[in-house]
């Protein structure tokens, strides 16, 4: 897929000039946006009095109570010239059709299997809406950027960068879908494909089915692991990853791979300010909300910037998670917070009001 394409038509877009508000994943959670924007001073057309621009690192919708609600807001904003927005894997997961965990606001295969976890929420089942709501995830870039700063939703990694660069924007669904179909076309080439239905003739159980761990299956981890490195904008919006040894069930499903704190190994002076990763206080049990798998902050101060060079930022605070307390009858957990990063203040803003500023930057 090697093309050239003008910068003003790529997957990589530049970020707007001044002074920004970069916001974590949302995930549906409108009560939580609608705080956390009043306290960083923005008005209902997304207005700022001192001019500030909202970026929005991806992953609006699934999981909380009113998904549509976020993304038209956001929408409307983007429209505006006011906001900006890099694609995230739930963004994906709609445009491909993947009707994944936390999704049945959108597709009905998800209603039976979502309802005892986040019932009540609202449903986009009016066919112009689901086509606004598409066109809108179609149009969004994967990365942005200047000489400041970079905001992807959850790797920065310059081979899958640069093959991105060369794709043109506005059809990010499509060479998903190209190098989704790559990856299965190999897998039926070879022996994997035999290996797999072997593993799911020992192994019965749904990978959905958390009461039933199953052994490790070494045919799943290559499939699972080809999947998530093979195509360069999956590795950007779910992450760097590598054979696991222990199956762990994360996002409702039991997984073979492991994620890698792939900051350690980021070298290059522009700071990164990624979503994805669920960062929550250290040693808060991230279990409840289905997240087995490795706490990667567990050892980083929870205001802290992160990696090699101090120089990369995850503000996903898991608000996503918020649908526990909902199923339990209690109020929102404080652990479950939406937050945005102040730039160039490096200042975070919860949506409780709390102002904390962020420590280790270019230490």
């Amino acid at each position: 897929m090697t093309m050239t394409v003008p910068a003003s038509a790529s997957l990589i877009q530049p970020l707007p000039d001044g002074p920004l508000d970069v916001v974590g994943d949302i995930h549906g959670e409108w009560d939580a946006f609608q705080q956390l924007m009043q306290h960083l001073g923005y008005d209902a057309q997304g207005r700022h009095p001192q001019g500030r621009k909202l970026i929005f690192v991806g992953d609006l919708c699934d999981r909380g109570p009113d998904s549509p609600a976020v993304i038209e807001r956001v929408a409307d904003w983007v429209a505006a010239g006011r906001a900006w927005v890099t694609i995230g894997n739930h963004e994906i997961n709609l445009l491909a059709n993947d009707a994944k965990d936390g999704s049945a606001w959108f597709f009905d295969a998800r209603i039976a299997s979502d309802r005892d976890r986040y019932e009540p929420y609202a449903r986009a089942t009016d066919a112009g809406q689901r086509q606004a709501i598409r066109d809108f995830f179609a149009s969004l870039p994967v990365a942005l950027e200047r000489d400041d700063l970079r905001v992807v939703h959850a790797a920065w990694s310059e081979p899958q960068i640069q093959a991105v660069r060369a794709l043109p924007l506005g059809q990010v669904g499509q060479y998903w879908n190209q190098y989704e179909e790559e990856t299965n076309r190999e897998a039926r080439q070879g022996s994997l494909a035999t290996r797999m239905l072997q593993e799911s003739r020992d192994w019965p159980h749904s990978l959905e089915d958390g009461a039933h761990p199953p052994p490790f299956l070494p045919a799943h981890a290559d499939k699972e692991l080809s999947k998530a490195m093979h195509n360069p904008i999956k590795v950007l919006i779910t992450g760097v990853e590598r054979r696991g040894s222990v199956p762990f069930f994360a996002g409702n499903k039991w997984r073979f791979v492991e994620r890698v704190s792939w900051w350690d190994g980021y070298d290059q002076p522009t700071p990164v300010i990624v979503g994805h990763y669920w960062r929550r206080d250290p040693g808060v049990s991230r279990g409840p909300a289905h997240k087995g798998d490795l706490h990667m902050f567990e050892q980083i101060p929870t205001h802290a910037w992160h990696g090699l060079r101090h120089n990369v930022f995850c503000v996903d605070y898991s608000v996503g998670g918020r649908w526990i307390s909902r199923r339990n009858g209690q109020p929102p957990i404080g652990a479950f917070r939406l937050a945005a990063m102040r730039w160039p203040e490096r200042e975070l803003v919860f949506d409780d009001g709390e102002r904390v500023p962020s420590t280790a930057f270019g230490a």
